[in-house]
């Protein structure tokens, strides 16, 4: 059985980016302390253009997302939106390698 993994891409305006760098840090702290399912979060800032970020995310299972994306800290999240520029890009894929469970969930 593999993950759902999804890589997000977003651009940040200029002057949003303390407040969106404040609801992103609230999301995937509460994303890894606060879920069971979540697996993994990790916000990673592009080297050549400092306001484009890329989240990494690997949740369990489809009803591990869904508590993702009803958690408080994705209201954070979701509430600074208008701190971005452009579309917000996502990638949904699965995982393949380490495929063994336990290098996942940590077990």
């Amino acid at each position: 059985m593999s993950n759902i993994a999804i890589w997000v891409k977003v651009r940040v305006k200029p002057e949003g980016r303390e407040r969106f760098l404040h609801a992103i840090e609230v999301d995937c702290l509460g994303s890894e302390r606060d879920e069971p399912g979540c697996h993994r979060f990790n916000v990673l800032q592009d080297a050549s253009d400092d306001l484009t970020y890329y989240f990494y995310e690997v949740y369990e299972n489809e009803a591990a997302l869904d508590a993702h994306r009803a958690a408080p800290h994705y209201a954070v999240w979701s509430a600074a939106a208008d701190t971005l520029e452009g579309d917000i890009e996502i990638t949904r894929t699965s995982t393949v390698f380490p495929a063994d469970q336990t290098y996942w969930s940590g077990d």
